[in-house]
């Protein structure tokens, strides 16, 4: 029997640093499958949005403070389908330009764009997730019913419609509608026949990344896309939960690593016809962030240390081109980048200035720090506003880079010695920055959360901190495990380099298949598509 056709929805995708289509994990994972997908020639086509400004250039202004810029990006190495379909988005006909790219290593990807002359709406995607409630909406109808338009109007015979986090919803009222219509089905027919037919990842438990919409602006968006109220509600509920009803229109749900699955399991248990939460742990894209040198040195039991000493060098330098900090190559160099969260804590390695200035003041320690915020999201404004004072209060010793993007987390997931991961235990839901650096034999340090408790093993190929604490307190409790361990293990291995150098091939031979997007597409296959 011949697998599945495979069409993979995603609101974004990172299949390239100047591709400016993706924000930060969630896309980068999309098109790492993409990938994947290609590499082993597995029937997938993926569906996304043509964003015109992406996300957001993002900078510091002189006041320490971030602001956005917001350029707009041409891509001429897109393939013009010819195809153009139509979606309805207040009252109007929107219509959709439908890209290709094919041309990144991946399978393909068609990309919907509707800025076209004469087109209500037509800079609706302008800006990635863009800035208010209606306008999210209104991206999620272009996405959802517009990409099922799309590969009808393409011929595309996909047999599972995949959708990454609840963004693609809408496509599963599409879905049922054309039942309803075609196959003269009841509501109720048409929704278990779509069913056979979805698969759903649920993403973050965080709860702001669970969208929920009130019916009436759903109604006043033409979101309810020919079905009633009570049919959108019997879908989603009331108000409109875009995860209740990813969970209530799939066949099976997935979560992205062991812990999330319990703790998505727990947060979802109330939904009632909600499908069966297991796992596929995510995983990363072995050519895109493995260096070929470090993958080379390690296939061949070579010195890993010295080539990594190399690539580290190599983002010295590019930190001295952009910051005009001149870090040391023989200094312990932490590297941490991420969406500026609070559940992440950014700064949690400064709580106790006690420790950790000594560290700082006298070069025994470097951090470097990079991240982005929504335009929108002035919490996350202001945790990148405490770190970039942390680099001015140790401007020897600690960097924030700007506009952080895929070109800076390869460099950093390559050229730092430590991987710091410290979010408040379960709120994580992978975290695959950390299997990136642990393929380049870059050790993670992290709290027992996302993949993390899959892939450690203490002392051997990275380092735990804490025990796996959960509840008041755990800053405290967090921070406390941090210095410890930092202070009496991570630092004093970093003096034997022989150790150290052992410790890094095992973190590669931890990560390289295990944490593989290979094995990840491979087991969507086996255990979701197949379900």
């Amino acid at each position: 029997m011949s697998a599945p056709k495979v069409a993979y929805f995603c609101m974004e995708f990172g299949l390239e640093s100047d591709f400016k289509i993706y924000s930060g994990g969630l896309g980068i994972l999309a098109g790492d499958i993409l990938k994947a997908a290609k590499d082993i020639n597995a029937p997938m086509v993926g569906v996304g949005i043509l964003w015109r400004a992406g996300l957001t250039d993002q900078y510091i202004d002189k006041n320490g403070f971030p602001y956005d810029s917001y350029y707009d990006y041409r891509y001429d190495f897109l393939k013009d389908t010819g195809v153009t379909v139509e979606v309805k988005i207040k009252d109007d006909t929107v219509k959709l330009k439908v890209w290709k790219c094919d041309i990144l290593g991946n399978v393909p990807l068609y990309l919907l764009d509707p800025f076209l002359p004469d087109n209500p709406h037509s800079l609706i995607c302008g800006n990635l997730y863009g800035w208010f409630d209606e306008e999210r909406i209104a991206q999620e109808i272009i996405l959802g019913i517009g990409g099922y338009k799309a590969l009808k109007a393409l011929g595309e015979k996909v047999d599972i419609y995949h959708f990454n986090d609840s963004h693609p919803l809408f496509c599963a009222t599409e879905i049922i509608k054309d039942y309803m219509t075609a196959q003269n089905m009841s509501f109720s027919e048409a929704r278990a026949a779509a069913r056979k037919n979805i698969v759903f990842t649920t993403h973050t438990p965080v709860p702001a990344g669970n969208e929920v919409h009130g019916h009436k602006v759903l109604d006043y968006m033409d979101a309810y896309n020919g079905l009633t109220k009570e049919q959108m509600t019997d879908i989603g509920g009331d108000p409109f939960g875009m995860t209740v009803a990813g969970l209530r229109t799939a066949k099976i749900a997935n979560s992205v690593a062991e812990l999330h699955c319990n703790t998505a399991n727990k947060m979802w248990t109330d939904v009632k016809d909600a499908a069966v939460i297991t796992n596929v742990t995510n995983g990363v894209h072995n050519k895109t962030w493995q260096s070929s040198q470090i993958k080379e040195a390690y296939l061949s039991n070579g010195d890993l240390y010295s080539i990594h000493q190399i690539l580290k060098q190599k983002m010295i330098d590019e930190i001295y081109k952009r910051n005009g900090v001149k870090l040391l190559l023989d200094v312990p160099t932490i590297g941490f980048a991420k969406r500026a969260a609070p559940y992440k804590r950014g700064d949690l390695i400064f709580r106790d200035k006690a420790i950790i200035e000594p560290l700082l003041k006298e070069k025994k320690l470097q951090i470097i720090f990079a991240g982005k915020s929504h335009p929108n999201d002035y919490t996350g404004k202001n945790i990148i506003k405490n770190l970039f004072d942390m680099a001015k209060r140790y401007p020897e010793s600690v960097v924030f880079l700007q506009n952080y993007d895929m070109h800076i987390g390869a460099m950093m997931t390559r050229g730092c010695d430590i991987w710091l991961n410290n979010p408040i235990r379960p709120l994580e839901a992978c975290g695959t920055s950390g299997m990136k650096a642990a393929m380049n034999g870059v050790l993670n340090f992290a709290v027992l959360d996302g993949w993390w408790p899959e892939g450690c093993v203490h002392g051997v190929n990275g380092w735990q901190i804490g025990d796996g604490y959960e509840g008041a307190g755990c800053d405290e409790h967090d921070s406390k495990a941090l210095y410890k361990c930092l202070t009496q293990e991570v630092l004093p291995t970093y003096q034997d380099k022989i150790k150290w150098a052992g410790m890094m091939r095992e973190s590669i031979a931890m990560s390289d298949v295990k944490f593989s997007a290979q094995r990840m597409v491979k087991e969507y296959y086996e255990k979701i598509y197949s379900y």
